[in-house]
């Protein structure tokens, strides 16, 4: 299992804040890999702040007034203060899920502005890497604390807010279910599939769909062409192996779907601003 996360202070306490319009209180993400389940504790008063989980990868079991709903890799989940908390991973799904608290003296109206209504609970959101961008910022921001970072918190989760709100209000072409599908299987199969030799056409193909309408359609699901994701997701991995594993660079190069370790490292360079060994020697 793979696991980060950041709180103010130290602190796991969760709080109330009344000074601030809007003030992340910890963040973080959980990757299952092997174990069986992850079961977080089960708060039958919920928290004194919100929380807000995205779905990255697999799905998860939330429990809603008593009654199970499962959540799959294109949703976040809001809980509000003193909601009953109760909710599952499962290895077997290999979920992947991040998480924030935020608090403040005006949540409530924010998220109404946002077009987030009081009765939400799970809200369809696609699948962006975007998304997983923004959180681990903010996991990086609650960590080294650095100045300003507080301010930058909140700017960070206004930003997750208005891709939330662009989302609701994105109008759904010809309301097609279909559509919707395809985009979320092509989604779980890159992501179980990133590190072979994958060929966009013969996939369309596979699919009964010609190659440009499934990239153009695609782009506006993700917001990222399909070779933009299959890399986002190689270099975003790569990170991850080079920040958690005592793998060498060659090892990791060929775990992420590169035979060549110079060309990976050169891609990696472009795309993360340096180099995995220059990576290695900062962390």
């Amino acid at each position: 299992m793979y696991m980060d996360s950041a709180y103010w202070h130290n602190s796991k306490l969760d709080f109330k804040d009344k000074k601030h319009p809007l003030f992340v209180g910890s963040c973080g993400t959980y990757h299952l890999y092997t174990i069986p389940k992850l079961p977080p504790p089960h708060r039958p008063r919920g928290r004194l702040d919100y929380q807000i989980l995205y779905v990255a990868a697999g799905k998860a079991h939330f429990y809603f007034h008593g009654e199970e709903k499962i959540v799959t890799a294109d949703h976040m989940v809001l809980y509000r203060p003193k909601e009953e908390q109760r909710y599952y991973y499962y290895g077997a799904d290999q979920t992947e899920v991040y998480w924030v608290h935020f608090t403040g003296n005006n949540v409530k109206n924010i998220l109404r502005g946002y077009g987030i209504s009081d009765d939400i609970h799970v809200i369809h959101t696609g699948t962006s890497l975007e998304y997983k961008r923004l959180f681990s910022a903010m996991i990086q921001e609650l960590k080294f604390c650095k100045e300003n970072y507080e301010e930058l918190l909140t700017h960070y989760l206004h930003e997750l807010l208005i891709l939330i709100q662009r989302q609701l209000l994105a109008k759904p072409r010809e309301k097609n279910s279909y559509l919707i599908s395809e985009m979320d299987e092509a989604v779980r199969y890159f992501h179980e599939n990133y590190n072979k030799t994958i060929s966009i056409e013969n996939y369309a193909a596979s699919h009964n769909m010609s190659v440009s309408w499934f990239i153009r359609n695609f782009k506006e699901y993700t917001n990222w062409t399909p070779a933009q994701y299959i890399l986002s997701l190689r270099m975003s991995n790569a990170r991850t192996l080079l920040e958690t594993t005592a793998c060498n660079i060659s090892e990791i190069s060929n775990l992420v779907g590169y035979d060549n370790p110079l060309y990976f490292s050169r891609i990696f360079k472009k795309q993360c601003g340096m180099s995995p060994s220059e990576l290695r020697k900062q962390l």
